[in-house]
């Protein structure tokens, strides 16, 4: 591993201060989960790095005033799988902090650290995007918020300046009657259940009077360069009396939406073939809830 400065920090505008001293030369690290290994690689090179471990301000998850839900960047996936607050928000968010590597991984890696790494392969993303979650960013000039599905630019790219820092993911409030599940597929002896998803399928789903679906946001992970929400088969639900043949259909509309690479995981026709299964189970379980 190349030598690098270590600079430890004890609040964000101290960051924001060295991240503008030392322009590209500079990195953050949190739990150092991906950093550490991706600097071992040679993937990233910088001569000083940035610890958050001190910055309190970036720690807690807390319910927001009109039921929505706020968890701050350096919140670990195990504190984030564990948290009453996430579990009284949507348990299929909890569902998919859990899914995350291993329980020394998850006790490492911090909520803010996996979403600025990118990986479109990464578990919480297609939920939080469910939940039309926003993220929230702080740099020289102040705060600013924007949607998640806007934050991901490429794989492994996002719209964070240079000088810029994720914050805290913000979530709105779901009515009573939304319903949320989170699936992740593994070919059958790959590995173990924190293992990278062949294809994850998020969605949330509310019905209304005679099971017309009021809104539904579906989003997948593991199909593309980033995490994606399909509008297209969102929709085609939303105003629709919810039968298991609408699903069904709406599900096959999937497979020309994405766009999955070839991989270890499977071929991009595998891929789109899961991705169009996995979408009707997900739809059809929120549909059976109801």
């Amino acid at each position: 591993m190349p030598a690098f400065d270590y600079h430890a920090v004890g609040s964000v505008p101290e960051a924001l201060d060295l991240l503008g001293q030392y322009g590209d030369e500079a990195c953050l690290v949190a739990g150092g989960a991906s950093l550490l290994l991706m600097m071992r690689q040679g993937l990233v090179r910088s001569s000083h790095v940035i610890g958050l471990r001190g910055v309190d301000e970036l720690r807690g998850i807390w319910r927001l005033p009109g039921g929505g839900l706020e968890i701050r960047a350096l919140t670990t996936h195990c504190e984030a799988e564990c948290s009453p607050e996430v579990q009284a928000y949507c348990p299929a968010l909890a569902e998919s902090f859990s899914r995350i590597a291993t329980v020394r991984v998850r006790n490492q890696g911090t909520v803010g650290g996996n979403l600025a790494y990118a990986d479109p392969a990464h578990d919480p993303p297609p939920m939080l995007l469910a939940l039309d979650a926003r993220t929230v960013i702080a740099g020289p000039e102040g705060e600013r918020t924007i949607p998640l599905s806007e934050f991901f630019v490429d794989s492994f790219r996002t719209v964070l300046g240079k000088e810029e820092i994720l914050v805290a993911v913000r979530l709105p409030a779901l009515p009573s009657t939304a319903r949320s599940m989170y699936l992740k597929f593994l070919p059958r002896g790959e590995g173990t259940e924190g293992d990278y998803a062949t294809v994850s399928v998020a969605a949330t789903l509310w019905p209304g009077p005679d099971n017309i679906c009021e809104d539904v946001r579906l989003a997948l992970g593991s199909v593309g360069p980033v995490p994606m929400r399909i509008g297209r088969v969102e929709n085609v639900l939303r105003g629709e009396q919810l039968i298991s043949d609408l699903i069904e259909d709406a599900a096959g509309l999937v497979c020309g939406e994405i766009d999955p690479p070839d991989d270890v995981r499977g071929s991009a026709t595998y891929k789109r073939e899961m991705a169009r299964v996995w979408t009707g189970r997900v739809l059809q379980n929120l549909l059976e809830r109801v």
